[in-house]
């Protein structure tokens, strides 16, 4: 379709330094990257600049180390860590004689190749097609160009504007559908508000451990690997805590630094289940030597899609990883959790996090003894429906002592169903 040279898996990377943190990457990261996408790394060619070059990105001396190394070692694909604009990317290929691909378009093919759902596809295609429409311009260099005067016309214009045409009403498409999709999600989360069932969602950079900790918490078979973005689709499981009962647990996306634009945009259905959870589960990979840095990222990406006013509870996962470390509980001044250590391959300190997110979700707890007479047996009946009973005791007048523990609005609740209010019950001491 263009005249592009055939992509490849055997690639050559170019890393820059750059002065301006904002512009820096990391080179590791890239590699685990490009491993992610199941491309072979020949060699990587690294520089540093002020500034990028306005048409090549990279200095002619580079351009021609890179060109040598392509010719060299017979590459048939050049990755850059950084993002190009679509000038730069065409003129660098036409020097390079090979297809050239950025950071962006690197992991949008890894998210194609990871996506399972039909919603998941069409997130990524959406992303893929809105990277893609600022790419179009001199794709069609085997048709002729317009030009003006008589006989000079030729279909080559012509047949961009059909591509861009073409690639606005699937772009329409695709986002109408995504839409309903958000509707729908809409009414699962406005039941489970409904419901009072908290939700809490797991976030945090890519490859931290989250799937992992997903299953080991609630016991399901989410997939998990090691690498980048193993995971591109939400899932959701129920779960019982003590003290809070039925909680729902959302695995989701890993962030990345610099994640683009165009994936938040069309990843933005599936990153409402996070702005709408009750709690975050920010799982930080605490082997990481970029962990401090990590967690930068993700709460920039946080604020940008609006979820930085949610409760955090940092969980610093792969304690195996470490020597001596034993899992526990930090808090703060006022003694509330703030981060848990654990290992949720061995399951060591996952107990202590079932206990931490009880603490933080269980504000208030009612905890008293309750006499009830006879004929409250539809209020007795009702704090057994939800395991709040932890003893009872009856008298010779046939009156039962409850001791109950339930959550305030669990307590609230039940009173409601059985059409009583606080102020009726007879508290034992």
């Amino acid at each position: 379709m263009f005249d592009r040279p055939d992509s490849g898996e055997l690639a050559i990377l170019v890393h820059l330094d750059f002065s301006s943190e904002k512009e820096r990457e990391d080179p590791d990261e890239f590699k685990e990257l490009v491993a992610s996408a199941g491309l072979r790394e020949l060699t990587i060619v690294t520089g540093s600049r002020d500034r990028p070059d306005s048409k090549y990105f990279v200095g002619t001396g580079k351009l021609e180390e890179i060109k040598f190394e392509v010719d060299h070692l017979e590459a048939n694909l050049v990755l850059f860590n950084h993002a190009l604009s679509p000038s730069q990317q065409r003129d660098l290929e036409e020097v390079l004689g090979c297809r050239v691909v950025d950071r962006t378009g690197i992991i949008l093919d890894i998210f194609a190749q990871r996506a399972r759902t039909s919603e998941g596809n069409l997130q990524v295609e959406l992303a893929q097609l809105e990277y893609m429409s600022t790419r179009l311009v001199r794709g069609w260099t085997h048709l002729e160009r317009q030009k003006g005067g008589i006989g000079m016309r030729g279909p080559g214009e012509t047949q961009l504007e059909t591509d861009r045409r073409l690639l606005a009403k699937r772009i329409k498409t695709i986002k109408a559908r995504l839409e309903k999709v958000s509707k729908q999600r809409s009414q699962g989360r406005r039941a489970r508000v409904k419901a009072e069932i908290p939700t809490i969602s797991l976030v945090g950079y890519t490859n931290a451990g989250k799937s992992t900790l997903f299953n080991c918490v609630t016991k399901a078979d989410v997939y998990i690997a090691d690498q980048l973005f193993a995971t591109l689709d939400p899932t959701l499981r129920r779960l019982n805590l003590p003290d809070v009962g039925e909680a729902i647990l959302v695995d989701t996306v890993g962030f990345i630094r610099h994640l683009p634009h165009k994936l938040v945009n069309a990843f933005r259905a599936t990153l409402e289940e996070t702005c709408s959870a009750t709690l975050l589960l920010h799982v930080v990979d605490c082997h990481d030597t970029e962990r401090l840095d990590n967690i930068v990222q993700v709460s920039n990406v946080l604020e940008e899609i609006g979820a930085n006013e949610i409760p955090v509870l940092q969980v610093y996962n792969k304690l195996d990883l470490l020597d001596d470390r034993q899992p526990r509980v930090d808090r703060n001044e006022e003694g509330r959790p703030v981060r848990v250590w654990l290992s949720a391959v061995t399951g060591e300190g996952v107990d202590l996090l079932h206990d931490a997110i009880a603490e933080l979700l269980g504000d208030e707890i009612v905890h008293h003894k309750i006499t009830l007479a006879p004929q409250d047996g539809k209020l007795r009946a009702l704090f057994y429906d939800c395991s709040a009973v932890l003893s009872e005791q009856v008298d010779e007048q046939g009156n039962t002592t409850v001791e109950i523990r339930l959550q305030r609005t669990d307590f609230n609740k039940t009173l409601r169903q059985a059409n009583m209010l606080e102020a009726d019950l007879s508290f034992a001491n």
